[in-house]
């Protein structure tokens, strides 16, 4: 079937899962949100974003929309601001990977990146002050604010959820990793008034504060937080498991062996959900999903760097 678009939001690949039972010998289904124009599924909630403030008044072309990022919502926002025609400003920090400040450049975003930690020693902290003294500097920047905005979740609702019911009428238990929480908050609100039935599992990172455990050291952009989302609600979340970095990064490599390049945080989620499924003793007779958020290319200097893996995690290959 031929696809003739005229905005890059028209294009979004939501119908593609991944049997990982080829490399991981467990019945387990990665839903791959990398497929799109921005890369990632942070292009849901972008769209939403914007459009809300659309519909507000709050921005028209030639406004100027602001937001802290740790790399995929910073793609996403500028392929948005690109088509829509704003100008588009993001605060990252120095862990954020150079490809993605890069793609961010070449739309035409301006890209502060911060390299002071904050008190749990993140820097979405940082970069939040850092976004609000430019807001105060310029009064018509337009932030988004995706820790505390309702649309962040509200596009997962709409369309992750349900994409995920529909390819999985029979799902037991899905999946979802924790970074700013609206993947998970909209997932989860969704299947608790659709499908009840469905268990849903956050996946965190070790280091993260945002479901109360105390800060650590973290490496890898997306999944975790050092400030905690506004926009969580934990009463929607059956059940929450923590991942040690390295056993990310050990599931993407392992994902790449059979073929399958995936991101960072697509690692955390895969590692959660093999280790609750072991714990559980779960056989193949039970229907699990999990996503994966983006793909692995702005990650070839991390994740799977040898020199890196050796020097941040005392891996062997």
């Amino acid at each position: 079937m031929t696809s003739i678009i005229t905005s890059p939001a028209d294009f979004n690949v939501g119908d593609l899962y991944v049997d990982l039972r080829g490399a991981f010998g467990r019945s387990l289904f990665l839903k791959c949100e990398g497929f799109n124009f921005a890369g990632s599924i942070k292009l849901k909630a972008a769209l939403e974003m914007v459009e809300v403030q659309e519909r507000l008044g709050a921005l028209a072309p030639g406004g100027t929309v602001v937001e802290s990022s740790s790399g995929n919502m910073g793609v996403a926002l500028s392929v948005v601001a690109a088509a829509r025609g704003y100008r588009f400003v993001c605060v990252t920090d120095v862990r954020s990977t150079a490809a993605a400040r890069r793609v961010m450049a070449a739309y035409g975003a301006e890209v502060h990146v911060v390299d002071e930690p904050d008190e749990a020693g993140g820097y979405l902290g940082t970069r939040l002050a850092r976004v609000r003294r430019l807001c105060r500097e310029h009064p018509d920047y337009v932030w988004l604010n995706q820790y505390a905005n309702p649309g962040n979740w509200g596009g997962h609702y709409r369309t992750t959820g349900p994409e995920i019911a529909k390819a999985f009428p029979e799902l037991d238990v899905l999946f979802v990793g924790a970074g700013t929480t609206g993947t998970l908050m909209g997932c989860a609100r969704y299947f608790r008034e659709h499908h009840p039935s469905v268990r849903v599992v956050a996946i965190d990172s070790v280091g993260s504060v945002t479901f109360g455990m105390p800060p650590g050291r973290r490496m890898i952009p997306g999944l975790g937080s050092s400030v905690r989302p506004a926009i969580l609600d934990e009463s929607w979340v059956d059940e929450v498991l923590h991942v040690p970095e390295v056993d990310a990064v050990r599931a993407c490599r392992a994902m790449l062996r059979k073929g399958f390049l995936f991101g960072g945080s697509t690692g955390t989620a895969v590692a959660g959900a093999l280790t609750w499924l072991d714990r559980a003793g779960a056989g193949d007779d039970l229907t699990a999903v999990t996503i994966s958020p983006d793909l692995g290319n702005h990650y070839l200097d991390t994740v799977y760097d040898e020199q890196w893996g050796r020097e941040v995690f005392d891996l062997d290959g």
